[in-house]
């Protein structure tokens, strides 16, 4: 890992990867501090990829997070396993590798839209949103975020989701919160 990478992005697709940068370029963290691994399109599940490639980047993190002020963010769309169910895949994923599971003073962030990232996205539209429904519309373009990204940033600095919100942003705001250094 380069020095000068301060933070690790693993996710599903590029509409992750876009939300991710510019929600952290809001915060304050430079695009240059920041290496993202993405699943490769076309070659099976993004998913599959994300889980597979998480025990390896919490080891990186691990072995340089006493020399580096890092992190590890890990967004990956919940389906039908949700929040809970994708955060236990992962630790599952590193006992397999005999790793131990995320601790708690790790700054390592995992973020589950559920159903999808969409669901956040039709949110911070203004709609009321289900996450038992899959089908919320896609941006035409990953770029397309960005007003979705402030309108979030903006409700971050404020302390405060509009109600109703979905539980897993509720849930990836609190992991942001506790898990990301301020």
């Amino acid at each position: 890992m380069s020095r000068s990478v301060q933070w690790v992005v693993l996710c599903e697709d590029r509409q992750h990867e876009t939300f991710a940068r510019r929600f952290l370029e809001k915060a304050g963290l430079s695009a240059r501090r920041l290496r993202v691994e993405i699943a490769p399109p076309g070659r099976g599940s993004a998913v599959q990829f994300v889980r597979e490639r998480f025990p390896k980047e919490l080891s990186a993190y691990r072995s340089n997070r006493n020399r580096l002020a890092q992190g590890l963010i890990v967004i990956l769309d919940g389906d039908n396993p949700g929040v809970v169910g994708r955060h236990d895949e992962l630790a599952k994923a590193c006992q397999v590798q005999g790793l131990k599971a995320r601790e708690q003073d790790e700054h390592v962030a995992i973020f589950v839209p559920t159903w999808n990232i969409e669901t956040w996205l039709a949110y911070l539209d203004g709609t009321d949103v289900d996450e038992g429904k899959s089908d919320y519309p896609r941006l035409d373009r990953p770029r397309d975020c960005q007003q979705h990204v402030e309108r979030l940033n903006t409700m971050c600095q404020q302390g405060t989701l509009r109600q109703p919100a979905p539980a897993s942003l509720a849930a990836a705001c609190e992991e942001y919160r506790t898990r990301m250094p301020s």
